[in-house]
């Protein structure tokens, strides 16, 4: 099977995957036009690193099929690997040599000639801002730069297809607005971008089509707009001190959003659904509960969260699953099978791609699977 025409550049149907009693994937179903970008969108658990790893050839499925490129990715695993290129939650680089070492080894791993190799690394660091640095060694960039790095050299074979695994995971605000640069220039260019991520902002910033992945499943897809009116728009948040008001709080702004009110009754925080109705619902909220005698504190308007999307389509928080609020994206994840248990072990992943690509392996493409 060739990669032209006009179909899918990844289309999977019904793929499964458990690890002992653990069922990662359920069955999903995903397609991603070429020269698109989806934004595969979840919980720690959820799914979505097992999903990549399969896309990838690190994992082989227990049902299902999936293409990439329309090639087979059980059957014609070497294909796809020659037309993908991989950035993982880990980077994916040697921290001892320096930015242009990292990059050119690479390219001697893709067969390129050392001055093909040289030429590469040098228009990749020059893409990425790291000219200047590229004679550092890697232990000294900082977290964004290593980022910035490890992207570099997903793309030394040019890929038509890139997968993206929560790339800005730990970033501070600056490198992660950087990141996303990076990512809109790629898909500008007619890469096609798998990202997965735990946050919606970035999936509406980056990407063309979202899914919503709960427990190994599909629970909701369409663009951001639609998700977002699913969701019901903005969102009003407040808390109130005096929990035994809690009740009277929700009462009281029970007519101004679209959805039902929702309450943690532990924190005394109060979130409702309020459409497009903006400022407009604010006002009438503090009319309401000044007129409910009811005392609040911050209270405000802001974008959708990952838990309104899952309150909103599931009834529970993201966290839920195990995941302390306030730590996602850090550590190991909850569920073993989605995240860093299931093969991208903590600060062992580069090593490991590494090792695999002195092996022969495409660079980027770990061959184990756990």
């Amino acid at each position: 099977m060739s990669e032209a025409g006009p179909d899918p550049a990844i289309a999977v149907e019904g793929l499964t995957k458990s690890f002992g009693q653990v069922r990662a994937l359920r069955g999903i179903d995903l397609s991603v036009p070429r020269g698109s970008v989806l934004g595969v969108l979840g919980p720690n658990g959820a799914g979505k690193t097992t999903a990549v790893r399969i896309l990838t050839t690190l994992l082989a499925p227990d049902g299902g099929r999936a293409t990439v490129n329309g090639y087979d990715v059980v059957r014609h695993a070497a294909a796809v690997r020659r037309s993908i290129g991989l950035s993982g939650q880990a980077p994916a680089i040697q921290e001892e040599l320096t930015g242009r070492e990292n990059l050119e080894i690479i390219g001697r791993l893709y067969h390129l000639s050392w001055a093909e190799a040289r030429s590469r690394a040098g228009e990749l660091l020059e893409q990425f801002d790291l000219t200047e640095a590229a004679r550092r060694p890697a232990k000294t960039y900082s977290g964004g730069m290593q980022r910035r790095l490890d992207l570099a050299a997903s793309l030394v074979g040019r890929p038509s297809v890139l997968f993206l695994d929560e790339p800005t995971t730990g970033l501070d605000p600056r490198s992660r607005l950087g990141m996303w640069d990076i990512i809109r220039s790629l898909a500008a260019s007619g890469t096609t971008i798998l990202l997965t991520t735990q946050y919606l902002d970035e999936a509406d910033e980056l990407a063309d089509a979202i899914v919503v992945i709960d427990h190994g499943r599909v629970i909701a897809e369409g663009t951001a707009e639609q998700l977002k009116s699913r969701i019901g728009g903005d969102v009003l948040e407040f808390t109130v001190p005096d929990r035994a008001r809690l009740g009277d709080a929700v009462a009281a702004v029970k007519r101004v959003g679209g959805a039902e009110p929702h309450a943690d009754a532990e924190a005394g925080l109060i979130t409702v659904g309020v459409g497009s109705r903006g400022s407009e619902a604010l006002i009438e909220a503090v009319r309401a509960l000044d007129g409910a005698g009811v005392t609040t504190r911050g209270l405000a308007l802001r974008r959708p969260s990952l838990d309104d999307v899952f309150l909103a389509l599931t009834g529970h928080a993201a966290e839920e699953d195990g995941q302390p609020p306030g730590r996602r994206g850090r550590g190991r994840r909850a569920g073993g099978p989605g995240g860093r248990a299931a093969g991208w072990q903590d600060g062992r992943g580069g090593e490991r791609q590494l090792a695999g690509r002195a092996a022969g392996r495409r660079p980027g493409i770990d061959q184990g699977g756990e």
